[in-house]
């Protein structure tokens, strides 16, 4: 795939299934990885002010956008359809040249998985988390992450990452083949 780079193959146990449970998105557990874009409860409580003559309330600068040179930031939106859980996941990749947010447009739950680790994903770190209440995430740039995992319903997201301008794209990808790396949602 053009502008795609394969990461080497990792060197780990293929034979041991490893089930990873999701657990809920906290902004506290997924700061490392990122900024958690919560709208908040139905009353807005929290962070914020008042704008258009009182009419409206934002809550401001949720998350950083990144995009180095050589691109701009674009708002895009995908629609993404379920997936059965378990779920065996087959890649993680990252974007080293800017951040990638993801905002479902619904109250959708949806999961996240994400893992620390420079060339190679450190898969001995890697975590889920299960997004409610049309929570969102911004991924910091280098961050090894699945692709979107919408559950239970078909989900449109609106997506805000860096576009190239300079045709360089910005998507390693590690591809998990034979790895028994599952994921589930507790009950």
């Amino acid at each position: 795939m053009r502008g795609q780079a394969r990461v080497a193959a990792l060197s780990v146990n293929v034979a041991a299934r490893r089930m990873l449970v999701a657990e809920p998105l906290t902004a506290a557990a997924f700061s490392v990885y990122g900024d958690v874009i919560d709208p908040g409860d139905d009353r807005f409580h929290g962070a914020g002010h008042a704008i258009n003559g009182g009419t409206a309330w934002r809550r401001h600068d949720l998350a950083r956008v990144e995009a180095a040179r050589g691109g701009h930031a674009a708002i895009s939106i995908v629609r993404a359809q379920p997936r059965p859980l378990p779920l065996r996941l087959q890649c993680l990749e990252r974007h080293a040249r800017g951040s990638q947010a993801f905002i479902p447009l619904a109250a959708a739950r949806w999961l996240v998985v994400v893992c620390e680790g420079r060339s190679r994903p450190r898969l001995d770190g890697l975590r889920a988390f299960v997004a409610t209440r049309g929570e969102g995430v911004n991924y910091a740039r280098g961050t090894w992450h699945h692709p979107l995992l919408a559950i239970e319903q078909p989900t449109q997201f609106a997506v805000i990452d860096r576009i190239a301008d300079d045709g360089v794209e910005d998507c390693a990808i590690c591809d998990l083949g034979p790895l028994e790396l599952w994921i589930s949602v507790a009950a």
